[in-house]
């Protein structure tokens, strides 16, 4: 069975014993071909498997399963080279001149910040987001039995919603086809990188991941410190470029790297800036990205607006909720080995619901 905190949405019988040894597709197997289970040499060959491994996802592992990044990492590696190119330049042709001609401080303030934004952004990227392990075929069958018998005897199938009340609200549970079990509140399914995440905010290109529950903090520092890292850097260049007026010429070699980092940050600090306090005013209001996008406490949809449940009633409060609470733990357990007796659900695509279902597209980067 899985942790307390899915136990109240799908129940867990006792699993059937599994095929432990049956192949998957995309995963080499510790028994030889042609080696017999219950042979002494096929169970000493046999090398258990880690659930990273056979993980349903569309994620890549490194590290033995300790580090996890989406599966599309090119426009991550992108944010890596705008970072490291303009910060790396920035030391070599304008630090020397200011630390010499202003202060000491310009090059120890620059490495600091630039420490800090690359400590939050592998943060961010390499952390488990809040990751719902899908449920077990015998998970999965006992809840479709429970909704079936909940469902009427017209020809009509069964809902596949539940509501649960919180603080005086009440929000209702969608089931995921994929996942097989009712998301948890604020849970959302990525559809980039097939899984259900707590917490769901948006799924984020430049960081290479999902941004949720256990790694909203590390995303919110990240995109803030490299505002600040982005405005200091273009103050920097701006001074150097002043300082330097009478001999300056945009054609001389030495010149060129600092006007490269004065179009970079000119053009990159808006974005950042207005991204960041877009995520403050989230932080304060004790919202997600996905919740704003479609209006889910507001009268954007032509409704009544109705109250947001989560919100504690005060900006100091929902900050400190949302950035300064304890770490949940992971719950995919992904170095964890492959029990014998556990089965494990199959990699159905999050954009093939079954039962004839119809997908929700109202939203970017996930399923509501």
């Amino acid at each position: 069975p899985h942790p307390c905190p899915l136990a109240a949405y799908f129940p867990t019988p006792p699993p059937p014993p599994a095929a432990w040894d049956e192949p998957r597709p995309g995963i080499t197997s510790g028994t030889e071909p042609g080696t017999q289970c219950g042979s002494g040499s096929g169970s000493l060959g046999r090398r258990p498997r880690r659930k990273w491994e056979v993980f349903p996802g569309r994620n890549r592992f490194y590290c033995g399963g300790r580090l996890m990044l989406a599966g599309h990492g090119g426009v991550f590696a992108l944010t890596l080279l705008l970072i490291l190119s303009t910060t790396i330049l920035f030391f070599v042709f304008d630090c020397p001149y200011l630390a010499r001609e202003l202060t000491l401080a310009i090059p120890i303030i620059a490495a600091v910040l630039f420490f800090f934004v690359m400590s939050c952004l592998l943060q961010t990227s390499f952390t488990d987001p809040g990751i719902l392990p899908r449920a077990t075929v015998c998970e999965a069958a006992a809840l479709e039995k429970q909704i079936d018998n909940t469902g009427s005897s017209t020809y009509r199938p069964p809902p596949r919603t539940r509501e649960v009340m919180i603080n005086g609200q009440m929000v209702r549970l969608k089931y995921c086809f994929t996942c097989k079990m009712f998301r948890p509140p604020r849970t959302s399914h990525c559809s980039v990188c097939d899984n259900c995440v707590e917490r769901f905010d948006h799924h984020c290109p430049w960081v290479g991941n999902c941004v949720g529950r256990r790694n909203y903090r590390f995303f919110y520092a990240f995109i803030l410190s490299l505002s600040f890292l982005t405005a200091f850097i273009f103050a920097c260049v701006v001074t150097h470029l002043t300082l330097r007026a009478p001999p300056f010429h945009p054609t001389r070699v030495l010149d060129c790297p600092t006007v490269l980092e004065l179009v970079i940050c000119f053009f990159s600090i808006w974005s950042i800036l207005g991204l960041s306090g877009f995520h403050t005013y989230l932080v304060a209001s004790n919202l997600t990205t996905n919740e704003d996008i479609k209006g889910s406490w507001s009268s954007k949809r032509g409704g009544e607006a109705s109250v947001n449940p989560y919100s504690h009633k005060s900006i100091i409060t929902n900050c400190c909720a949302v950035l300064c609470g304890p770490l949940p733990p992971s719950l995919i357990d992904r170095r964890g080995f492959v029990q014998s007796d556990t089965v494990l659900p199959s990699p159905i695509r999050s954009d093939e619901p079954a039962c004839g279902a119809k997908p929700d597209t109202t939203m970017v980067g996930g399923h509501p």
